[in-house]
């Protein structure tokens, strides 16, 4: 099983979309443990949104899709009925 995510940091508000096969472990990765990257510099993260998925091609190609632009407007879209 396979999760697509974003995460937001209402601090800096910016947004950011991945994947991965243990939610748990990646969230505390962006949060705590991580020591080189781009999302080290926007602590703290929320978890906005997941999606699962069978595999993780279809995984990739929702990221992917996310990634875009359609995909980032929906992605905001989801971060304003939650923050704004």
């Amino acid at each position: 099983m396979f999760t697509v995510y974003t995460l937001y940091s209402p601090k800096y508000d910016k947004i950011y979309v991945g994947y991965t096969s243990n939610l748990e472990q990646r969230l505390l990765s962006h949060n705590k443990l991580g020591k080189k990257g781009w999302t080290i510099k926007y602590r703290p993260w929320e978890l906005v949104f997941t999606e699962a998925f069978e595999t993780k091609k279809e995984a990739m190609m929702r990221e992917k899709q996310l990634k875009s632009a359609k995909g980032r407007e929906y992605v905001w879209d989801k971060v304003q009925e939650e923050y704004k």
